[in-house]
């Protein structure tokens, strides 16, 4: 189509049937978008239409057939649609011009909008499109002037079923629809990751304002590459940055395939940014209230339970069980910690099992132990299967922590630190084991290219990032949190940041919180390709060696408890003066412990 509908004419007109054109809001490759005054209702309305006329009376009357069956589609972020029509076989779907100004009308008058705006902007055309997808619509040519804003920030789609692929005349168009459509909604993702990537940069896309042109453009299909780049008008959070370039990752299966799951990534971030305790975290701790934490695995708790007193042989027995069993040993944690807090005994934390058993007793742990769901709760085969490897590998990990810890510390305070230092990961895999798999997926490396013979993984981090809008550990602390644990204990089941320097312990926390995250870096190597596990163990170890006094002797004696030769002297344990100045914590530990 000319960009007038009456260009062929010497002189062009200025009306289009009963329409007088006001403005040229938009030309793409596919379609065009009209600024129009109404002469029958004397209102301005938005005239979206193809770019190219229907070739045949068939094909215009499909055109009209899936417009009307889009109109249909009803969404608080989708447009309503004021009227679908034609002149001279020229269809067109108007809307009311009231509803807002466009995003390329926004950004002229707001060149950089807060990077929060812009997800919530980008969130909302996310969740319009994704009931659109869901209900067997495409859009096919998202643009800035796809989105309409209001005065409030309500974002609605115009233009859906506009940009309609020009088939044959002799074609079945209900058989190319249904594909057209599959394959049409991924690249509608695309663009809108593309629209974000617009509005973070301040920029054009690879200077098109096309974005039909980027695409083309882009790997696979071209050479470009696409990702947010270090110069934007405000400082991008990272959670927001791996969530835009993901969606316009060069690796086709990276991206988010489906709407749905692009927003939820966003809107997690949007949350979670905006409030302390949004996004994924409220959906979680709704799913703690009603299917707990993690599914229990004891099966003979009864039998420790049924005599009266508490002996310290006793204690000791059932201390034992109980951290075999992690879903039983975060819920003491958690009860014992709890109470705590309701009676006034702010900042006190009992991490110690034979402490928490001794606090609530014989009936109270078996309250605790009948209030857990039997494994696998809710799980599938599949996902329950994960979850067990998971809960392997973190139950090796509490066993290497206690193999490393400084003399004078708690055993069962280093198994539960490095237990819930694996909060945020063991929850994600039993509430949301689709997203862990995602997370999973998202990490393999993608296939080498000529420009990059060595490309490099996506990090947990940026995955979490990627899939939830937040990380990790950002779940695990609120769920510690949410369990009334305290300060001193929320310091301590962070990990230490991969891209940080290790220091020197200044408190007992700290030796607590290093000792727990080099085990847990320990398995995280272990879990690398074979070729890379004895390089990954011995970084770890360089890293944590001046902080815990610790070298790889011992680190490898930790991994291989029977593996050093009979008669061979053990390692010498750190000194506790040397890896802890502070001895407060030691202290009241042991004294709980003893109690």
């Amino acid at each position: 189509m000319p960009d007038t509908p009456a260009a062929a004419q010497p002189t062009p007109l200025r009306s289009f049937g009963r329409f007088e054109l006001r403005a040229l809001l938009s030309k793409s490759a596919r379609s065009l978008v009209w600024r129009v005054l109404d002469s029958r209702h004397g209102q301005e309305l938005m005239l979206c239409m193809p770019r190219e006329k229907p070739n045949s009376a068939a094909a215009l009357e499909h055109w009209l057939r899936m417009a009307q069956a889009g109109e249909r589609v009803q969404h608080p972020n989708l447009a309503p649609v004021f009227e679908i029509g034609q002149v001279e076989n020229w269809p067109y779907v108007a809307y009311d011009r009231a509803l807002g100004e466009t995003l390329d009308e926004r950004l002229a008058r707001q060149a950089a909008p807060l990077p929060l705006d812009a997800a919530g902007w980008v969130a909302q055309l996310l969740e319009g499109l994704a009931f659109a997808h869901e209900a067997g619509h495409a859009h096919r040519d998202i643009q800035t002037t796809s989105l309409i804003i209001d005065a409030n920030d309500k974002v609605r789609l115009i233009g859906l079923e506009v940009a309609q692929e020009v088939f044959p005349a002799n074609v079945d168009f209900n058989a190319v629809t249904r594909r057209a459509v599959r394959e049409s909604a991924e690249e509608d993702v695309l663009c809108v990751g593309l629209l974000l990537n617009r509005i973070l940069s301040g920029k054009p896309v690879l200077e098109e304002n096309d974005l039909q042109h980027v695409v083309q453009q882009m790997q696979p299909i071209g050479r470009e590459m696409v990702r947010l780049g270090w110069e934007t008008p405000h400082p991008i959070p990272d959670p927001l940055r791996a969530i835009a370039n993901r969606a316009t990752d060069r690796q086709a299966r990276q991206r988010y395939h489906l709407a749905r799951s692009f927003w939820r990534a966003l809107d997690g971030w949007r949350q979670a940014a905006a409030q302390d305790n949004g996004g994924p975290i409220v959906l979680l701790l709704d799913k703690l209230q009603r299917a707990g934490h993690l599914p229990t695995t004891t099966t003979g708790m009864h039998r420790f339970t049924g005599g009266s007193g508490l002996e310290s042989q006793h204690a000791s027995a059932l201390s034992e069980l109980v951290l075999k069993d992690m879903a039983l040993s975060l819920e003491l944690v958690r009860r014992v910690n709890n109470a705590l807090k309701l009676s006034g005994h702010v900042g006190e934390t009992v991490l110690n099992i034979q402490r928490a058993i001794q606090m609530i007793g014989l009936d109270g742990l078996q309250l605790a132990a009948n209030a857990l769901k039997p494994w696998p709760g809710p799980l599938q085969p599949v996902a329950a299967e994960m979850l067990r490897q998971l809960m392997a590998r973190v139950t090796k990990a509490c066993q290497v922590a206690q193999s490393l810890r400084p003399a004078g510390y708690d055993g069962e305070v280093v198994h539960l630190i490095t237990l819930m230092q694996n909060l945020g990961r063991l929850l994600l895999q039993y509430h949301f084991p689709d997203d862990a798999q995602q997370i999973r997926q998202l990490m393999v490396p993608p296939e080498p290219t000529e420009e990059m013979p060595n490309p490099p993984a996506m990090s947990e981090q940026a995955a979490a990032y990627a899939v939830l809008g937040c990380d990790l550990d950002a779940l695990g602390a609120a769920v510690a949190r949410h369990w009334g644990l305290g300060d001193e204990l929320m310091q301590m089941i962070r990990r230490q940041p991969l891209d940080g320097a290790v220091h020197p312990p200044r408190s007992d926390a700290d030796t607590l919180r290093l000792t727990s995250s080099l085990a847990n870096e320990l398995m995280d190597a272990l879990a690398l390709p074979e070729a890379k596990r004895r390089p990954g163990v011995e970084a770890a170890t360089r890293r944590y060696a001046k902080a815990l006094g610790l070298g790889l002797r011992e680190v490898m004696e930790a991994l291989n408890p029977g593996a050093h030769k009979p008669g061979q002297a053990a390692p010498a344990p750190a000194s506790p003066a040397a890896a802890a100045p502070g001895s407060s914590l030691r202290e009241r530990l042991a004294a709980r412990g003893n109690s």
